[in-house]
């Protein structure tokens, strides 16, 4: 073999490992290409006990654990604005004279202020069967103690003359109450509320593909990264929290439930439950168990669950009929479920 054939071989020889090489190298950057999309598939998840009940956040279309910590963490600072028995809460100091006042109105935040105007809105569509100000006699009940106690007559009717949403005043981050000793509650339409914001705050960092679980309070950031809906079951009444009555398909909308099954207690033959009659101080008992919302926002089927539930299935169902992009299914003590006209069914 002539030198040139040698130099020939050499070069070709060469020229293989070279291309061998460069294939391997293409391989396993097209794994760990694979690799890293599948790892961003994966959605992130975290649960926490926050607002008294048990909070979940699953981001879809990101990988950020410190974001996901952040949108968890801001279940605390909600909680020091709307808590009625936190005493640091600008609620609770509210509802005990604690907070500046200017002209004879306390000093709230804005956030305070947004809430109220939302809930008294409510308060006012459902003719007062959901009332905020509920708070002199909510306070009388407390449906997580071990003790079952049932207020007497005697300390409910001394209450009941402090429940009047009409005797709110909000205007420019401030509020007046015009009859001393009134006290707000807003358990059933804070969680919304925070839903909603732990939305806005994703939405501002990127995330377009999460679910927001505040206890049952669901709201869906837009869809699956793939396209697909996101699979909501609707709670059965009385059973553990993973059985459902129905599953339906969750794009970017808020599905709130608000039933007698949450908080209840059971006392000489009596059922209890936390869903109070502002006009009686004593349970709804309306033949319901339970609503459920789907709208766009959380704060409104917060407020809208417990407005229909108070409302009963008929007056409740005509609210929600002439409401726009708001549908419901309320749920009756036979366990029969009952849609609005545009509610999805499974």
């Amino acid at each position: 073999m002539t030198n040139f054939h040698k130099r020939i071989l050499r070069t070709g020889i060469v020229l293989l490992v070279f291309l061998l090489l460069l294939f391997f190298s293409f391989e396993q950057q097209k794994k760990q290409s694979s690799g890293t999309d599948e790892t961003a598939k994966a959605p992130i998840s975290d649960t926490a006990f926050k607002l008294n009940t048990v909070v979940t956040v699953t981001l879809y279309d990101s990988t950020d654990e410190n974001l996901l910590a952040e949108a968890i963490d801001l279940c605390d600072k909600y909680e020091n604005l709307f808590s009625r028995t936190l005493p640091t809460s600008e609620l609770y100091q509210l509802n005990h004279g604690l907070l500046p006042q200017e002209d004879g109105f306390f000093c709230i935040s804005p956030e305070m202020t947004e809430l109220l105007t939302t809930a008294l809105s409510y308060c006012e569509k459902s003719g007062g069967a959901f009332d905020i100000t509920i708070g002199p006699v909510s306070a009388l009940w407390d449906f997580t103690s071990e003790e079952k106690v049932v207020p007497s007559d005697a300390e409910i009717s001394a209450a009941l003359p402090l429940v009047d949403y009409r005797k709110v005043i909000v205007k420019e981050n401030r509020v007046r109450f015009l009859q001393e000793g009134m006290q707000l509650d807003l358990g059933a339409i804070a969680k919304g509320y925070i839903a909603d914001k732990i939305k806005e705050f994703l939405l501002e960092h990127g995330v377009k593909s999460a679910v927001i679980n505040l206890g049952g309070n669901v709201l869906c950031v837009g869809e699956k990264p793939d396209g697909d809906a996101f699979g909501i079951g609707i709670q059965k009444p009385f059973a553990k929290r993973s059985e459902t009555v129905s599953t339906i398909q969750v794009r970017d909308k808020s599905i709130v439930s608000s039933g007698i099954y949450e908080r209840s207690f059971e006392k000489d033959g009596k059922f209890y439950h936390h869903l109070l009659n502002p006009k009686t101080g004593y349970p709804y008992d309306n033949s319901l168990v339970s609503v459920t919302i789907l709208s766009e926002k959380s704060v409104d089927g917060d407020g809208l669950s417990t407005a229909c539930f108070s409302l009963g299935l008929e007056e409740g169902m005509k609210f929600i009929e002439d409401l726009p992009d708001t549908e419901a299914v309320f749920i009756t003590e036979d366990y029969k479920l009952h849609y609005s006209s545009g509610f999805p069914r499974s």
